[in-house]
């Protein structure tokens, strides 16, 4: 039977790479840590560490045992969140993944509304296109733009978002706005690269786009760099139609052409049911859905 208490302190050595680290971490001098590694070594009958000049480095078996150890060290910390989660009310940390363009131009300028109503509540919000792990807790919620395949997730579908085509009035005054998708050639392309992580849905309609023989395009890997681009009158760029309603300055251009739809999910791992925190964040972001859908239809964007 493998010791704990080894098991602790050999995760703290191969995660700081010294035992002096680790040991200031652990509150043990460095001759215990050292012992105890020594120790577990003769256990298994292996090598855990190459010494070298700079610090530890883990040999083959030292891998194997971080993997395991790195795996229930997660376990344990979504153990430990989750008996917190079932009686905390909404304070502390939460973590919320989304993409990089519906976090920086949807979600995060609505924040404040949140923070109004829990001001004791921390965000940390993680933008990226990578699906994030919601089981293995590597975030507690996630907003993502098609539904989630992960078993063991609460799911609840929030809209749906459709690519257009939009530029600016400054751009349109000088360069003219083409009636025709053939017309196109004639006009600045922004989109995501096609080889960035994005939806399928706005992937098509770039490259059907780019079959237009167009000359001139500015690529970005997020739609806030899109956005930007589109603003500073820089050419017609390929974007969400939820961007609309917090920036109505910008045109919608050839009003015939845009992506299939995009569903948008809410998400969270099935232990996370009781959470106040995941409940409020889950609750609020609902209503400004709500909110968002009368505001496009006073609009008339739909």
């Amino acid at each position: 039977m493998m010791d704990w208490d080894k098991l602790r302190i050999f995760h703290a050595v191969a995660d700081a790479g010294s035992l002096t680290h680790a040991g200031d971490t652990l509150h043990l001098s460095q001759s215990a840590v050292s012992r105890q590694i020594r120790a577990l070594e003769e256990s298994l009958n292996t090598t855990l560490f190459h010494r070298h000049a700079r610090g530890l480095i883990l040999t083959e078996q030292g891998e194997l045992l971080f993997d395991a150890t790195q795996a229930m060290v997660k376990r344990i910390d979504a153990a430990t969140a989750r008996i917190r989660d079932s009686e905390e009310e909404v304070f502390g940390e939460l973590r919320v993944t989304t993409t990089f363009g519906f976090g920086a131009l949807w979600l995060a300028p609505r924040l404040a509304k949140l923070y109004e109503t829990y001001p004791d509540l921390n965000i940390d919000l993680m933008l990226e296109e990578r699906v994030l792990d919601l089981p293995m807790r590597e975030a507690d919620v996630a907003i993502r733009m098609k539904e989630p395949s992960q078993a063991d997730l609460i799911r609840k579908r929030l809209m749906s978002v459709k690519m257009r085509l939009y530029a600016s009035p400054g751009y349109l005054a000088l360069q003219g706005e083409p009636q025709s998708l053939e017309e196109m050639k004639g006009h600045r392309l922004i989109c995501q690269n096609t080889r960035s992580a994005q939806v399928s849905a706005g992937l098509n309609l770039v490259q059907e786009l780019l079959t237009f023989d167009i000359s001139s395009t500015l690529t970005v890997n997020n739609y806030f760099g899109v956005l930007q681009a589109v603003i500073s009158d820089l050419g017609i760029g390929v974007l969400p139609d939820y961007i609309i309603e917090d920036f109505p300055t910008v045109v919608r251009v050839l009003p015939d052409v845009e992506s299939v739809e995009v569903p948008v999910f809410l998400a969270y791992p099935e232990e996370l049911r009781q959470s106040k925190r995941v409940a409020a964040f889950r609750d609020f972001v609902q209503d400004e859905i709500i909110a968002h859908r009368r505001s496009r239809r006073a609009m008339g964007a739909d």
